[in-house]
């Protein structure tokens, strides 16, 4: 393997974690390849044939990752276009055409065009990462193709790279090459017939080769017949696409039914009275999402009914666009007077409304029991007005062989997407698999259908093809991948000469074999962790790197192995001991979760809710067990038992934090606690929070308790010194605990468990008298409070005081936006930044924090990008600075620099960050409270 990396440095990659991360796509299929290569030039993707060539190796191409039919896996070299191959290139307004890489992201490719008023009309719902090279391998389509048609469609021409060092530009009335276009015209003019009747049917009949495309009376477009070749004909370097105009307005007009038959009875009306989508769903998959934790009012936007449509219209202006919306909603009313309806134009309600249908492919594999739900049967399409039909036919198949299921899909295209539980795990319900799949396809025939509908035939349905078509098209299957690679070493066992459907399968019998009983309950996963790894599906949102919060490292390092995706497919190589042999002491799970920030965002952004954190935290405690641990996770996991040592007695704060201004005396501290050395040390507080407090006289009012956080009470007192004020001034008499307490947050991070249980029973011990009580416990540092709330019932499932403890504990702006009397604040008039701590982003909400900000007049520019970087004790870790400040120079540290106001972030980490990275002082939000507090005078 080393010899194989040697041959293209910089290029190739063979070390195991990688080679675990891409062991699978999302898809049902496992395959670990020798190597994965992230070329950065089309002069990498030829060597990278001919290497594969002289090694004997085959060769398969990837983009995103996002692929659910086993497109993307393989034996030998995957290559990755999505890290480097991302360049756009000439964007021609007049011919409505871009020249694109393979890996440039969809959304990308849309922003760009957009400034033209143009936009790029297949849209699947992985549109923020999955990559044009991927969508013509498996002929892309989405919810706007009932207008603006599918890739295939879309593509003008293709320059390809072919085993042997051929190149060639394969576009409309050519390939670019004599004898491949000799070859293919005898090709296609022997099976003449067969391709007029058997291909090009309907809009969503993609299964096999587009050959269809070669017909005379289709201008023997090449291009267009490679399109939805997954691969297996050559690899692309660059392609030019065709461009539509975007409406300058659009409104959604959600339809109700009664079930989702009659949804799938007047999709076709609604796509033939100018819909741009028409997407359809069963209130299955609304169920689903109302089972995922804090996500029980979803859906509240929509009509009433049991099945709806999504029909969006666009417009000249926003009031062209809306009424327009409401005219198509008249004439389905008129069509199935049962139909309700809401329209809607608001942007921000047509995300979240969207966002219910392009979640689906995530949130339905749980099934609202719990149960797991796979793809296999996944993109099957008919004739738009046979999908009722084939529906009711669908869903009796699926009681005949006990399977359960959410349909939904582009109904106004006919294509069905479906999860079902097949019961992977063991030998009869892999049968169950093939039986079912099987019987589907005879099924989706009868209706005149096709077994894919997007997403190309990849390992999933290759091997359906023969009861789709006849034997002379799978010979002209055959034919036409022999023109292109002879020696089929492009994607082998994709479209012809089939893999096993069954075969390779990465939820397959056997697939745990390192079994545990974990520390935290993981409730929801009825206590497994592998159950808990197995939540990652690979859909790929976790590779968004303009939106959202979660996987603040892959957004930085674009390497597949610190998405949250990478890193659950190692930890099951891991579980499963095939591949990753070494179990909890595994140094590619380490490797993979090395850059993991614990920031908590994928347990909320992932449509499955994956909590690396969590599950970093369970590793690091076995890795660890009975051995030597990194020096950082004894002074920064540490932390509580160090700062309450160095602030105990009089004077020696003050002597630690003068001793750290000496250069030498820093260094040589930071060395003995295997600190980053450009970081830093914090400070300890002189006077400590407790200290300040104890002199300061009683107060009196309704008694709350406040949570003396180790960062608050021993190294930043003045948030809490603001708190104390402003919670007096609101008419409450302040506590603290009378001994000392401890979420345990430092130990969990870096996966002490077992102290950190014991700290919790101790602080559940000192705070009884108050929980029982029934007084709230007010949290200042957000990580701190997601301890209280979210971990400690985990991690002592037992214990009613853990949960009475969750239950009880608040923000300080819960309890000021909940604040009935009298308002002793005044109005600041003001902008400002503000950082939500991770934490809270993930598994709170800062709509109380903002409400409380409105009422202060203060506007809040919110930064987006999640994570400050610091992240507790990664960031003060050797190896992560690059990574940490890179988090922060996205969006935190630009927004700062600029800032005329004042900067907010209510969490330790982050106004550390910030004071190390920029010249400004954050402040808490206790802290502008205080500021605000009217003078009783």
């Amino acid at each position: 393997m080393e010899e194989l990396a040697r041959a293209l440095p910089g290029v190739l990659r063979t070390d195991a974690a990688t080679r675990a991360a891409y062991s699978s796509d999302a898809s049902l299929y496992r395959r670990v390849p020798a190597a994965v290569a992230e070329p950065r030039s089309a002069a990498d993707l030829a060597a990278l044939l001919d290497l594969a060539a002289a090694e004997g190796l085959p060769l398969t191409m990837r983009g995103g990752g996002t692929s659910i039919a086993g497109n993307a896996v393989g034996p030998g070299i995957v290559v990755d276009t999505s890290r480097h191959l991302t360049a756009i290139g000439a964007i021609d307004p007049d011919a409505r055409t871009a020249t694109v890489q393979p890996g440039v992201v969809l959304d990308d490719l849309r922003a760009a065009a957009a400034a033209h008023g143009l936009t790029f009309g297949p849209d699947p719902s992985s549109h923020s990462r999955c990559t044009l090279g991927g969508m013509i391998g498996n002929n892309a389509c989405g919810s706007h193709s009932v207008a603006w048609g599918i890739t295939s469609a879309n593509v003008e021409s293709l320059r390809l790279l072919l085993p042997g060092g051929r190149e060639l530009t394969a576009t409309r009335g050519t390939s670019g090459d004599a004898r491949i276009d000799a070859g293919l015209l005898r090709l296609r003019d022997a099976h003449l017939a067969a391709l007029r009747t058997g291909l090009g049917r309907f809009g969503r009949q993609v299964s096999g080769y587009g050959l269809h495309h070669l017909l005379p009376e289709n201008g023997f477009d090449v291009a267009k017949a490679l399109v939805g070749a997954e691969g297996t004909c050559g690899v692309i370097a660059e392609a030019t696409v065709r461009l539509v105009e975007a409406p300058r307005h659009r409104a959604l007009a959600v339809l109700g039914f009664p079930d989702v038959y009659a949804a799938a009875e007047v999709a076709p009306f609604a796509a033939a009275a100018g819909a741009l989508t028409v997407e359809g769903m069963a209130a299955d998959l609304l169920t689903a999402l109302r089972s995922q934790p804090g996500r029980g009012g979803a859906g509240a936007d929509l009509p009433p009914g049991g099945g709806w449509l999504y029909c969006e219209v666009g417009g000249a202006t926003a009031t062209e666009a809306r009424d327009a919306a409401h005219a198509l909603a008249a004439a389905v009313r008129a069509r199935a007077t049962d139909t309700t309806c809401v329209v809607v134009d608001d942007p921000a309600r047509m995300r979240a409304l969207w966002w219910i249908r392009e979640a689906g492919a995530g949130i339905v594999t749980r099934l609202p029991d719990g149960g797991e739900a796979w793809p296999g049967w996944e993109d099957s399409a008919v004739p738009p007005e046979r999908l009722a039909g084939y529906l009711r036919d669908l869903y009796a198949l699926m009681r005949e062989h006990r399977l359960r299921g959410v349909p939904y899909g582009h109904f106004g295209e006919g294509c069905l997407h479906l999860r079902l539980d097949f019961g992977l795990d063991d030998a009869p319900g892999v049968a169950r698999y093939r039986a079912f799949a099987e019987a589907a396809a005879d099924l989706v025939v009868a209706h005149g259908g096709s077994v894919s509908g997007e997403h190309g035939d990849g390992r999933a349905r290759s091997e359906l093809l023969a009861r789709m078509y006849p034997p002379e098209l799978l010979a002209a299957f055959a034919a036409f991948k022999h023109v292109f690679d002879p020696d089929r070493r492009l994607n082998p066992g994709v479209i012809t000469d089939p893999a096993p459907l069954d075969a390779d399968l990465r939820p397959g019998p056997g697939r745990d074999a390192l079994t545990i009983t974990p520390v935290h309950a993981l409730t929801r996963d009825h206590g497994s962790f592998a159950a808990a790894v197995h939540r990652c599906v690979g859909v790929g949102a976790c590779r968004n790197l303009d939106t959202g919060a979660m996987c603040p490292s892959f957004k930085v390092t674009r390497d597949e192995v610190h998405s949250t995706r990478g890193r659950a497919r190692v930890l099951a190589e891991m579980l499963r001991g095939e591949f990753l042999t070494d179990g909890w002491r595994s140094t590619e799970a380490l490797e993979a979760l090395d850059l993991c920030l614990s920031c908590k965002a994928c347990a909320s952004e992932c449509p499955v809710n994956v909590d690396m954190a969590t599950y970093k935290a369970e590793f690091l405690h076995r890795h660890y067990a009975g051995r030597l641990r990194p020096r950082a996770h004894y002074s920064m996991g540490w932390l509580p038992l160090w700062s309450r040592l160095a602030t105990g007695l009089p004077g020696t704060a003050r002597a630690l934090n003068k001793a750290m201004t000496y250069r030498p005396v820093a260094s040589a501290a930071k060395r003995l606690a295997g600190v980053e050395p450009r970081r830093d040390m914090v400070r300890f507080a002189d006077p400590t929070l407790r200290a300040w407090f104890r002199r300061r006289p009683r107060s009196y009012g309704k008694p709350v308790v406040l949570w003396p956080d180790t960062f608050t009470d021993l190294h930043d007192p003045a948030a809490g010194q603001a708190a104390v004020e402003v919670l007096e001034a609101l008419g409450h008499r302040v506590l603290l605990p009378p001994g000392r307490v401890c979420c345990g947050l430092t130990w969990h991070s870096t996966g002490q468990l077992t102290i950190t249980r014991r700290v919790l029973r101790h602080t559940l011990a000192v705070l009884r008298p108050a929980l029982e009580a029934g007084l709230p416990v007010v949290g200042l540092e957000p990580s701190c409070t997601v301890m209280l709330r979210e971990e400690a019932p985990e991690l002592l499932p037992g214990d009613p005081l853990a949960r009475l403890l969750a239950a009880r504990t608040v923000t300080l702006a819960e309890l000021v936006a909940g604040h009935d009397g009298d308002w002793p604040f005044t109005t600041l008039d003001t902008a400002a930044v503000a950082q939500v701590h991770c934490h809270q982003q993930a598994k709170g909400s800062y709509d109380a924090d903002l409400a409380v900000l409105a009422r202060l007049g203060v506007t809040a520019d919110v930064v987006g990008a999640g994570c400050c970087g610091l992240a507790g004790n990664f960031g003060f870790e050797p190896g992560h600075w690059d990574v940490s400040q890179a988090c922060a120079d996205r969006e935190l540290f630009p927004k700062v620099n600029a800032a005329a106001g004042p900067v907010l972030a209510d969490g330790f980490s982050c106004r550390t960050q910030i004071a190390q990275g920029t010249p400004r002082r954050a402040r808490h939000l206790a802290e502008l409270l205080r500021e605000a507090l009217i003078s009783p005078g």
